[in-house]
């Protein structure tokens, strides 16, 4: 999944990369596993605006993904691999023996034709769904469930994997794409393989317009605002912030912890954060 240059005939076109989608084998969605999907805008369900530089954009159709992988012991053959504008990897749609069609995260490497199955008796293959029980160590996986039967929550983004380090009683640890180290119950499912669309990452989007396509508001530096708009503001001629970073409400900006949750807290085996 190589990306594209162009010539420099315009500022934006410069520096500008992006995919050459030659993996995309179609451009029409499945239509039955399509939603239609309203934009919030940074808004919460009370209409309030609680995440800025958002809004705008191409509007877009949700594509239901099939994140369980709870279909056991039915054969599934990849029928198309297919751009999806919600997320950054590339989906597939599989369809079963039995006639059913679902999508799912293609991993690198899976093609056309390729036969895939979920279930604890599959095969680690790439493209296949285990139990981290029946998987060998060592083994790269990703779209992991945090919770059996809940569906993958982790693990989903474009040219991301994680390891199957080790298993000891009714958990298994795995190193996440962070460094991070958990301990996830061992009859949570998985994915193996790397998730697709590796040079995501490698994209430079070029120019505004690119990033308001995608929802994308603009976003102003603190330090040119005045006093009363950030703690930033404020000073004659270009000057320091003169403070720890701040957020335009006073909070910390940088280095300060706000993971709260204890359920999944104590499941870190080895921190992030730490070197």
């Amino acid at each position: 999944m190589p990306l594209r240059s162009y010539k420099p005939t315009s500022p934006g076109l410069r520096q500008m990369t992006r995919s050459t989608f030659e993996e995309i084998t179609t451009k029409e969605p499945y239509k039955p596993l399509l939603e239609p999907q309203k934009r919030g805008s940074g808004r919460n369900n009370a209409g309030r605006r609680t995440v800025r530089h958002r809004g705008g954009g191409e509007k877009q159709h949700y594509r239901r993904i099939d994140f369980k992988r709870d279909k056991l012991g039915v054969p599934g053959r990849l029928a198309t691999i297919e751009y999806d504008p919600n997320r950054s990897a590339r989906i597939g749609l599989l369809h079963y023996r039995d006639g059913e069609k679902r999508y799912i995260l293609v991993p690198h490497g899976l093609k056309v034709g390729d036969v895939v199955v979920a279930g604890p008796e599959a095969e680690a293959r790439v493209g296949n769904a285990l139990p981290l029980a029946n998987i060998p160590l060592g083994t790269t996986i990703h779209n992991i469930e945090l919770t059996p039967g809940k569906g993958g929550q982790i693990v989903r983004s474009a040219g991301t994997s994680a390891q199957l380090l080790a298993k000891e009683g009714d958990y298994a640890t795995v190193r996440m794409p962070s460094g991070e180290m958990r301990r996830i119950p061992m009859r949570c499912m998985a994915t193996i393989g790397q998730v697709s669309n590796l040079d995501h990452e490698n994209q430079n989007l070029g120019k505004a317009g690119r990033a308001r396509h995608m929802g994308q508001r603009p976003e102003v530096r603190g330090v040119v605002m005045n006093p009363r708009d950030h703690p930033h503001g404020g000073g004659e001629g270009k000057s320091p912030t003169g403070m720890p970073p701040k957020t335009p409400w006073g909070k910390p900006a940088m280095g300060y912890r706000t993971r709260r949750s204890k359920t999944t807290g104590r499941l870190i085996v080895r921190s992030r954060h730490r070197k």
